[in-house]
């Protein structure tokens, strides 16, 4: 596979240079000059089509996942490899190894790239992201390449050297988020206390999922994918359109899944995510950087909030952090005009927006991990990626989104945006 990405010695790259060329705005000795210098602005994005597991990236590791959409995001923006100060990676899954680094060499970007690797669960995408604006706000540089990537597909077993035989490895599933003393329940079963512990009903649950997969189908359909998505090869040709869409869904086809988690519960397989494969990488710059390419507008950062929750009610932290961030902000739910929420269970999605007092038709406006997959890394950064394509497409400056997600162990994860114009 070839990548049309810097060369080794960081000439520009080929593409459609969508956001200009890196000829203007960064001191020579790489200090600030001005506010905006320090103002974080998400720029574009880029991702792979989302897969079931096993399915059709089931034989694509994860940083020759990552890989191509590292390259054309570089190859889109015109921007030399050698002027990205950091490439920021979410990963939840793999094997460790720094799957950052791994995947820009891959990519063919210089060897004076650096890159990190940072786990928060299903939450490391947004947090990848948020860490890549902080350092824009810290003035420690003013280009990162930031996401997420996961490949639940090749991810490696996982052993304990303890085992009542010597020598022998003891596999476990899963690690863990919490201690004993504390819970530390299966997904699915928080899921379902989180549905019992709000009141969130089956039809309610079933409803939501319906509603994603209606929305994504509608989305697919119209388009509105397309130009974000870069086509992976695989052994049976290129892949480029998501597959978890069902458009055949229906209430009574929903209605007939059983409980799936817990006896007698309302939390099943129609009304929770697949687990997926895929990669999301979006642009981080500073506000004076994107008016010095001709950026037409950019989804600009103001603030983000992590919280934690009681691990058996995992469900609700990204409302504990949405909370916490209107708090910190002054922003009143009332105030935000579009929400994006990682869909992991519809029961605990509904919970979180109940208390954070959001209308669940206010969220995910193109569908969400409910109908295109959860590929854990990524999932948080494919949220900042469908905040920034719908504000490219009919949002006007000034307008607030939210992005935030609940994640295993009791965590929470939100940060709130602001679509701007150079003149808005």
């Amino acid at each position: 596979m070839s990548f049309d990405c810097a060369d080794q010695a960081g000439s520009n790259t080929a593409g459609s240079n969508t956001a200009g060329t890196l000829a203007a705005g960064r001191d020579p000795d790489g200090k600030t000059s001005s506010a905006a210098d320090r103002e974080p602005v998400i720029l574009l994005g880029r991702r792979t089509a989302f897969a079931r597991r096993n399915g059709a990236l089931g034989t694509v590791t994860q940083e020759n996942l990552l890989a191509p959409v590292l390259a054309a995001v570089l190859a889109d923006t015109g921007i030399p490899a050698v002027e990205v100060d950091d490439v920021i990676i979410g990963n939840a899954v793999g094997g460790g190894g720094n799957v950052a680094r791994l995947a820009l060499l891959t990519a063919g970007m210089p060897v004076t790239v650096p890159g990190q690797t940072i786990d928060r669960q299903c939450g490391s995408g947004l947090e990848a992201i948020v860490l890549a604006c902080r350092l824009v706000q810290a003035g420690a540089g003013s280009l990162y390449l930031a996401g997420g990537v996961d490949s639940t597909s090749t991810a490696p077993l996982r052993a304990h050297r303890l085992s009542s035989v010597p020598g022998a490895p003891d596999f476990y599933d899963r690690v863990r988020f919490a201690p004993d003393h504390l819970g530390d329940p299966d997904m699915g079963v928080a899921a379902d206390t989180v549905a019992a512990a709000y009141g969130i009903t089956r039809e309610r649950q079933d409803a939501f999922a319906l509603r994603s997969h209606q929305l994504a189908v509608a989305a697919r359909a119209a388009g509105a994918f397309e130009d974000e998505i870069v086509a992976i090869q695989t052994p049976t040709g290129p892949f480029a359109v998501d597959s978890g869409p069902r458009p055949g869904l229906g209430e009574r086809l929903l209605a007939r899944f059983p409980a799936a988690f817990t006896p007698g519960g309302s939390v099943t397989a129609g009304n929770s995510c697949a687990d997926a494969d895929g990669a999301v990488v979006v642009v981080v710059t500073s506000r004076a950087q994107a008016d010095a390419w001709g950026a037409s507008g950019y989804l600009r950062f103001v603030d983000a909030v992590p919280a934690g929750v009681d691990p058996t009610l995992l469900g609700v932290g990204g409302a504990a952090a949405g909370q916490a961030l209107f708090a910190r902000t002054g922003v009143a739910p009332g105030d935000v005009d579009r929400v994006e929420f990682t869909e992991a269970f519809a029961a605990q999605v509904l919970a979180s927006l109940d208390l954070m007092g959001l209308p669940s038709e206010q969220a995910n406006r193109q569908g969400g991990a409910l109908a295109l997959g959860h590929p854990y890394g990524a999932s948080g950064a494919m949220l900042v990626l469908r905040l920034l394509q719908q504000a490219q497409s009919d949002a006007s400056a000034g307008e607030l989104g939210l992005t935030a997600l609940s994640i295993a162990g009791g965590l929470g994860l939100a940060a709130l945006w602001r679509w701007e114009t150079p003149n808005g």
